[in-house]
């Protein structure tokens, strides 16, 4: 027997599904706080050194989260070929405007403290500030547009037709995930700065923090009202489908009406623990953010984002990207991956790798781990930030 065909085929594309889903929550647990901190910051700081304060409670970790993006896109890559392709060909504007905007990071991180005229350093404040707020929108406004269906559709050669526009992306529906986005991650930002930070800084993220975490109870559950109602309509195969079949999106049929969303959750109610999950978590970070405790409130925070993306992904299955104007041609688990031989090969890659950078990424936290306040930035007064 080969090796790869040791692991059914079937089971290779949903270990790689919820790889995915382990890849994306990791991005937005660890680069999440970082967007939030930094989408806080002309907000949350008042003075300059206060300012050097929050920045270098992420300054020495955010570029090690941003590993988490990189293997994400990478995994989508190798593992989701018609994917990679089709999103990111529709929504090539919209990317273009998430990298440019993540590049202002890394330059603002290493230009604010080159000189100390106050204008000089308010830009590069600024520019942090839309290097976080930015992506945080975009990415909410991605997963809005993924639950509506992404208006692209497949000839009979699978050559991709995307018939959507940047504007077309920011729609009622689209905007609200988006918002949710940016508040869940700037309430995960304000519980690290709660961790990180003392004093008046402190006292102002846990101001913030309890305003977004109200917030984004409000946007879930709106939004998932919106999608149980009906208002948002989801996609239901209604064709008979082989898990075990080559990448083929054409080879089924798929409609759209209102509530499929929901029918996972109907077969399978365990799953309603997806969206338990996120409400708990945003409840148990509102409560807690108005107690002294610190590292529970991290851990709720997690348990939100956690709970927030999964209840995305689980009502989705089996779709990854449905088209809004060709059902049929909608990319899912089991029609749009790759070989049983590349799932195979990036499998062992990922038990060899992902534990290395686990434990890597826990021991660089535990040896950076502790307050920044303003005594220590004026007595290490050369840091870069």
């Amino acid at each position: 027997m080969i090796l790869y065909e040791m692991i059914d085929y079937s089971i290779l594309k949903m270990i790689w599904w919820l790889l995915l889903g382990v890849l994306l929550i990791g991005f937005a647990v660890m680069d999440g706080f970082d967007m939030g901190v930094g989408a806080m910051l002309p907000f949350v700081a008042e003075t300059d050194i206060e300012r050097r304060v929050v920045i270098n409670t992420i300054g020495p970790t955010w570029e090690g989260n941003q590993v988490w993006f990189i293997l994400g896109g990478g995994a989508i890559f190798a593992a989701w070929p018609p994917l990679y392709a089709i999103s990111f060909s529709g929504f090539y504007l919209a990317m273009f405007v998430v990298l440019a905007a993540m590049i202002l990071r890394p330059v603002a991180f290493k230009y604010r403290s080159k000189r100390p005229d106050p204008s000089w350093r308010n830009a590069w404040d600024w520019a942090l500030f839309t290097g976080s707020f930015v992506p945080a929108l975009v990415f909410g406004v991605a997963v809005g547009n993924v639950l509506l269906g992404v208006p692209f559709s497949l000839d009979n050669d699978l050559r991709m037709t995307y018939e959507g526009s940047f504007f077309a992306l920011f729609s009622p529906f689209s905007l609200l995930c988006g918002l949710l986005s940016v508040t869940m991650l700037v309430t995960h930002g304000s519980v690290w700065l709660v961790m990180r930070a003392s004093g008046d800084i402190a006292a102002r993220a846990r101001r913030f923090g309890t305003v977004t975490a109200g917030l984004s109870i409000a946007l879930f559950a709106l939004g998932g009202y919106l999608v149980a109602s009906g208002y948002v309509e989801g996609f239901r195969i209604t064709s008979e489908i082989d898990p075990n079949m080559a990448a083929n999106p054409l080879a089924k049929q798929a409609i759209t009406e209102g509530g499929a969303w929901m029918y996972n959750y109907t077969v399978h109610p365990i799953l309603w623990l997806a969206p338990g999950l996120g409400f708990l978590g945003l409840f148990g970070t509102l409560v807690l953010l108005q107690t002294r405790f610190e590292m529970p409130i991290f851990l709720f925070s997690k348990l939100a984002i956690f709970g927030i993306i999964s209840t995305v992904g689980v009502s989705m299955f089996p779709f990854i990207l449905p088209s809004s104007i060709q059902p049929e041609a909608s990319l899912t688990v089991w029609d749009a991956s790759s070989s049983h031989r590349t799932l195979f090969n990036m499998l062992v890659a990922t038990l060899i790798f992902l534990p290395i950078i686990l434990v890597y990424t826990a021991w660089v936290y535990k040896v950076l781990w502790g307050k920044v306040d303003e005594e220590t930035i004026e007595r290490d007064n050369h840091s870069a930030y």
